[in-house]
């Protein structure tokens, strides 16, 4: 792997004059402002006949402004300036017109457009030509690397509690400071890159280098990031290589008139499942492309790195399609790999850390590839971290096939330290899988239909409402200090939010009632929801205190099955989790580590699920001091009782 992908790069440097001209494609590529007002395009379309730009600067005359064809596919046209002014004004509609081998015309949008806008009466999307006069000025600096990453993720459009598309204005101003109060150190945004069906969540991308218009204007997005900046905030892309839409108007298949151009021809150029078209990662123009996509994205929106999705479809040519993974070396090794696609994810993570080492790189993977998040130099993938997707499948089955009582501690356990401890883990409860439609999130799942009559402080505490608050928050907290290196949520998720995600759609009669978060939830004294709310702050504010996530793994020194207890210290932190569906200790001995030969070593109660202010039954004295005695216990050299 790593031969093939030193073959690429020495490729790259003697070709295309370095790693950092093939990534700077994105100015050429496309339709470009040059500094004397003209027009610079250029377009990959090796299939094509012939090729033409038309839009309103030449009414629409198809065969005005023909294109030059160069080598290996590639066309250009320069429109020289109009008394000193560009002849193509911002804001101006346009098409490439391809000439195919059938002599059909095809009106397309280019591949590299920055903006592209649906009018209401229509069902395709325009290409417009984006040049303000001013584009905006990032004021802020980008965030430090961070050493614990808190992740909270987000999609801009449901991000309000009206029933409608919500703006970048509104999570800018509305959102981003929830975020920071909360305690979220990153935020990723999904659904950013254009996307002609709203419904797809973001992920059948149409415009690769365009920003979603239905939220507001390019200029919109760069000021929410700066924003974010200034407070902070570490802002991620949800970016989607492993697929694209197979829409022709307004995408990119059959771009040049034939069935591959940036994706392989036939069978293998199309996803069975998701309906889609699979990129060519051999190709020479698909890597120019798809890299010059991410430079883009850091470099002019100041993204601070990518959550890829899709990893395991790029990995395996049966892109996990009826495919259980065991761990066993046979099944990522072998002929069923994708070794261009994996190249391709190994150039990708090597131009981000050589042109941007700042910068934070993230695998949505849940086939547990090795070495996925090892440097390249060590033959790995080179991403900085990936997703633990088993843990909130685990969750998900305790919760929906066992009784409180038959909740095994040493499968719980198993389950959050399962990992490659050499490369780092993103630990989560749930995500926006888990919200969608068909599917529950944790809170419904512990208190289904009682969230809608039994929420209100007015109301008496029911066993089922009791129950599902408490178990909220201990799932959270031990996902969070025991399930890896970082920690991610969902918006809303955090403090339960009620029922479904679900996109307006032909089934839901075009609906916007579940695509809406209700974060007004949270500011009514009178519901439950503002406990949870406060927790998830509390748990958050406390690593930032203490950085368990950036610390060596937790050493868990019991998990009693009859008890139900288990207990774990990291960060200089014990973790106590009581998890008996009725049954209080006292007197309860738990091991630790730490002790002084002049000074007992004393603890006290830093965060308490059991606490008034989160909804619990305050049994526990928060004044009460706890001394490390020298009294081995569970193979610790000290021990407490608590």
């Amino acid at each position: 792997r790593y031969s093939l992908f030193y073959n690429h790069l020495k490729n790259i440097e003697e070709s295309e004059g370095g790693l950092d001209k093939f990534t700077k494609s994105y100015k050429t590529f496309g339709v470009n402002q040059l500094a004397d007002g003209g027009i610079y395009c250029k377009e990959w379309a090796p299939g094509a006949e012939a090729v033409f730009l038309a839009g309103d600067f030449n009414g629409w005359n198809p065969f005005s402004h023909p294109y030059k064809k160069l080598e290996f596919g590639k066309w250009e046209l320069f429109i020289p300036p109009e008394d000193g002014h560009s002849p193509v004004p911002h804001g101006s509609k346009l098409k490439v017109v391809i000439r195919a081998q059938s002599g059909a015309l095809l009106y397309r949008i280019s591949p590299w457009a920055r903006y592209v806008v649906r009018d209401e009466d229509k069902v395709n999307y325009d290409w417009v030509h984006w040049n303000p006069p001013q584009s905006y000025i990032h004021k802020n600096p980008s965030p430090k690397r961070l050493k614990s990453l808190r992740i909270y993720e987000s999609h801009v459009g449901i991000a309000s509690p009206e029933g409608k598309v919500a703006s970048y204005k509104n999570f800018t101003y509305n959102v981003l400071p929830r975020i920071k109060d909360l305690g979220y150190n990153c935020v990723q945004l999904m659904a950013i890159m254009e996307h002609a069906y709203y419904a797809s969540f973001g992920y059948q991308i149409t415009s690769f280098f365009a920003a979603s218009s239905r939220y507001g204007t390019p200029d919109d997005l760069k000021e929410m990031i700066d924003v974010a900046h200034s407070m902070g905030i570490t802002v991620l892309l949800d970016v989607v290589h492993s697929h694209a839409s197979k829409n022709s108007e307004d995408g990119l298949n059959q771009f040049d008139g034939t069935d591959s151009c940036f994706f392989h021809s036939g069978y293998r150029g199309n996803h069975q499942l998701w309906d889609s078209r699979l990129f060519d990662y051999a190709n020479w123009e698909v890597l120019r492309f798809l890299l010059s996509n991410l430079r883009m994205w850091i470099e002019d929106y100041r993204f601070d790195g990518f959550r890829f999705d899709g990893v395991t479809s790029m990995l395996y040519h049966h892109h996990g399609i009826g495919t259980g993974f065991s761990g066993d070396y046979n099944e990522y090794f072998g002929l069923h790999v994708d070794e261009d696609a994996l190249c391709y994810l190994m150039l990708a993570n090597h131009m981000i850390n050589t042109l941007h080492p700042e910068c934070i790189t993230i695998a949505e993977d849940v086939s547990g590839m090795p070495a996925l998040c090892r440097p390249v130099a060590e033959g790995g993938g080179g991403f900085d971290y990936r997703l633990a997707m088993a843990i909130p499948d685990k969750w998900i089955q305790i919760i929906k096939e066992l009784k409180d009582e038959d909740w095994n501690m040493g499968n719980i356990v198993h389950t959050l330290t399962n990992r490659r401890h050499e490369e780092k883990y993103i630990a989560y409860a749930e995500s926006h899988d888990q919200a969608l439609v068909g599917d529950k999130t944790l809170a419904f799942r512990l208190m289904d239909a009682e969230m809608y009559t039994n929420m209100s402080v007015l109301m008496p505490l029911t066993p089922i409402i009791d129950r599902g608050i408490q178990l909220h928050k201990m799932i959270r907290l031990i996902t969070h200090a025991l399930g890896g290196e970082s920690y991610l949520n969902f918006m809303g998720n955090e403090f339960g939010h009620p029922e479904w995600l679900d996109f307006p759609r032909i089934g839901n009669n075009e609906s916007y009632h579940y695509a809406r978060r209700q974060f007004n939830l949270t500011e009514d004294d009178l519901l439950r929801y503002k406990f949870l709310n406060a927790f998830d702050r509390d748990m958050n504010k406390l690593e930032e205190r203490f950085g368990w996530l950036a610390s060596p793994q937790a050493y868990v020194s019991e998990k009693h099955e009859s008890n139900k207890v288990i207990v774990f210290e990291r960060a200089g932190l014990i973790f106590i989790f009581n998890f008996h569906p009725y049954q209080s200790y006292v007197d309860y001995r738990v091991g630790n580590c730490h002790s002084s030969l002049t000074v007992a070593f004393k603890y006290k109660i830093l965060l308490d699920s059991d606490a008034g202010e989160y909804g619990g039954h305050q049994r526990l004295d928060h004044n009460t001091e706890y001394f490390s005695e020298e009294y081995p216990h569970n193979y610790r050299p000290n021990s407490i009782m608590v």
